[in-house]
């Protein structure tokens, strides 16, 4: 009986063409047929069409029709979609003491730009206003930790569209909110967000249209090309 049941049940999952699609997919697509265009494989008419059936797409399986024809739609590894990551660091993986401090009492602090990411950072917000814009640092280490805590006031973290985020935290009265990312690359950055809003706002999202730079030798002994090639975007 049970091992019928559980038959029944693996008949019963859906194929993962039948799943619906996710804004990566459709960004991993749209990718695809970039090249296709730069490549002189598409038209700009078949690309711009092909486009538009890609955002209007509600399954995979509908996803791939648009590069079936496509030689990166045969190449792909037989690796899963991306790494899955812990909600928190290994303990001791990163020391308790901040690289940095961002505080901002009655007052208003940032950390944008082009700047070193370290281990960790920790950002507090009293009355005040607090911005972490990861979208155009250097990391030097695979993962980054964000303690947030904000008091009456409101702490803001933007990170690549193509690093893993995590979060863990909660609010008091306030709001915790962190959209969980994960990246297709096993050796993207991780951005653990840690902390408490109380009577404030901590948010942690990706920004759209910003990739990470790279990563030092310091951690991998190399940078990976996949993220370099996007170092002028």
């Amino acid at each position: 009986m049970d091992l019928q049941k559980h038959a029944q049940q693996e008949t019963a999952a859906p194929r993962v063409t039948e799943l619906r699609a996710s804004d990566a997919d459709r960004d991993r697509i749209a990718d695809i047929l970039r090249d296709a265009l730069g490549e002189g494989r598409l038209t700009a008419e078949e690309h711009a069409e092909r486009v538009e059936g890609v955002l209007n797409a509600k399954t995979v399986g509908e996803l791939e029709v648009f590069i079936q024809d496509l030689p990166a739609a045969h190449q792909r590894s037989a690796a899963p979609a991306y790494t899955p990551v812990p909600p928190r660091p290994e303990p001791g993986a990163i020391p308790a003491e901040a690289d940095a401090n961002v505080v901002a009492v009655f007052s208003s602090a940032a950390r944008k730009g082009r700047w070193r990411a370290g281990r960790r950072l920790h950002a507090y917000a009293v009355f005040g206003t607090v911005e972490i814009d990861l979208s155009e640092a250097i990391f030097e280490y695979q993962q980054v930790v964000i303690k947030a805590v904000s008091v009456f006031g409101d702490v803001q973290i933007c990170v690549p569209e193509n690093v893993s985020l995590r979060g863990t935290g909660g609010g008091v009265l306030g709001n915790f909110e962190v959209d969980t990312l994960d990246s297709v690359d096993s050796e993207a950055p991780v951005v653990y967000v840690d902390g408490w809003a109380v009577l404030g706002n901590v948010e942690a999202r990706p920004r759209r249209g910003k990739l990470v730079a790279d990563i030092l030798d310091r951690v991998h002994q190399k940078v990976d090309r996949t993220l370099r090639k996007h170092l002028d975007r």
